[in-house]
């Protein structure tokens, strides 16, 4: 059993009994859902938007080379500079480079999913060079050392009790704060750090080829922050996240806006099309685009699985997620949890020792029901269970087993031999720890439905 396995079930075991837990998760939950449906409530044709959104983000994919040079040549016609980063050590390598000479000792970070999968902030530190996340979910689960829970509210798995009491112990506020207090002593204390920061770094919600720009989409202004104040910008971003042109936003913001929070349209929508320019009056003086690969290649090189890239990282197919509702996000183990994480992490990052998230799944299918850009989901979970099998991944014992069962079901007469007693045997010989420890074995009937059906039937 792998390492990452391993810690898998042990989280999983403790956090599905924790009952709290599964309280304030099913609370936070429930107020999304809500949201969503007021959301849904603009479109006309909500079916229709997500089959073009889906037409479009698959067209981007299939072309990703043709519109990320495209993104890179109008990028750079600004003023722009675009790195193109293998992995995690060359993105963090050239970040490093670009701080270093903007002799950066403080940089402010806006929400960005790629700079946890880099694992930007540890870098930093050990650079020693102060790291700030101003996002207000972020900023919790940082004071707490925690990496995000979810992909769009980092804090999701926090009460009220529990943030106020984080600020209580790590700033020293008083533990009565009401959440708007505790924002605006977030704000106050931000305030500063954005004065003072060199260096701004932020993700993209979408890199637009036509008109060679990157498109954050939040709710806070603190992105906008963090973009205008720094001297220098860096954007670190995955290549799936380009799509043809600016037109498509008028689709795709809403669409995410609506999945992901539940709102119409998010507070605000910015799109940066390089560093200030003449005549400007703010933004950055440099500003930088980190394309990221780290695994990416490996997915697009797969014929099916490939969709798993149009994933708009709107969070929605964790929310009706059971096993994500059941052991939240930080069981996973990896950046990207959930459904859409159990797909694209064991190829980003291993299959060998990832391959046990895509068998984490019921298959019940709402994943695929709610995503915007309409990913079979699940069907990409059995894939990608198919191809653990076929490299070799899983045991000679479990292999034997399914190669009997195989046999025994394939012929009448071979699935009769042995009868109840025995069948009722090999189950729990070959199957009691796959099926669980708190579940009983189903027992195997007295006479089968084949038995039945001739005795009543009187046949022979």
């Amino acid at each position: 059993m792998s390492k990452t396995l391993e810690l898998f079930l042990s989280e999983s075991e403790q956090k599905a009994f924790d009952i709290q837990h599964r309280r304030t998760l099913k609370y936070n939950i429930n107020q999304y859902d809500k949201k969503v449906l007021e959301g849904k409530e603009q479109f006309a044709n909500i079916g229709l938007a997500k089959t073009r959104a889906a037409a479009i983000k698959q067209k981007s994919i299939d072309n990703l080379e043709k519109y990320l040079i495209e993104f890179e040549a109008n990028f750079i016609k600004r003023g722009g500079r675009v790195v193109w980063a293998q992995d995690s050590e060359e993105a963090i390598k050239e970040a490093l480079l670009i701080m270093k000479k903007a002799n950066a000792k403080t940089v402010v970070k806006a929400k960005s999913m790629v700079s946890e999968e880099v694992h930007l902030n540890e870098a930093l530190e050990k650079q020693g060079i102060e790291s700030i996340e101003t996002d207000l979910g972020e900023y919790i689960v940082q004071l707490r050392k925690e990496p995000p829970y979810h992909i769009v509210t980092p804090a999701m798995h926090l009460s009220k009790a529990d943030v106020a009491k984080t600020f209580n112990e790590k700033k020293g506020t008083s533990l009565d704060l009401t959440p708007e207090q505790i924002t605006n002593f977030v704000r106050q204390e931000l305030r500063l750090k954005y004065s003072k920061a060199e260096v701004g770094v932020s993700g993209a919600n979408f890199i637009i080829a036509d008109v060679g720009a990157i498109s954050v989409t939040e709710n806070e202004g603190n992105a906008l922050m963090s973009m205008a104040f720094p001297r220098v910008q860096i954007v670190i971003v995955g290549i799936e996240k380009v799509i043809p042109s600016l037109s498509d936003l008028d689709l795709f913001f809403p669409l995410l806006s609506t999945y992901g929070t539940g709102q119409k349209l998010t507070v605000y929508n910015t799109v940066y099309t390089g560093p200030k320019q003449v005549g400007e009056v703010d933004g950055p003086e440099e500003m930088i685009v980190i394309l990221l690969d780290n695994g990416r290649s490996t997915l697009l090189a797969e014929t099916e699985q490939r969709r798993a890239l149009s994933c708009i990282r709107c969070g929605a197919c964790l929310n009706v997620c059971p096993v994500y509702q059941t052991i939240g996000g930080h069981a996973y183990g990896t950046t990207y949890s959930g459904p859409i994480g159990s797909v694209i992490t064991p190829h980003f990052k291993g299959m060998e020792e990832f391959k046990h998230l895509s068998y984490a799944s019921t298959l019940c299918g709402k994943c695929t029901e709610v995503c915007p850009v309409k990913i079979d989901i699940h069907k990409l979970l059995l894939l990608n269970r198919k191809q653990s099998i076929d490299k070799g991944l899983s045991l000679k014992t479990e292999n034997w087993v399914w190669h009997f069962w195989k046999k025994a079901m394939l012929k009448r007469s071979k699935m009769e031999k042995g009868g109840p007693k025995v069948k009722n045997f090999m189950l729990k010989q070959f199957f009691k720890k796959q099926w669980g420890e708190r579940r009983d074995l189903p027992v195997i009937a007295q006479k089968s439905f084949n038995q039945i059906w001739k005795e009543r039937r009187g046949l022979k």
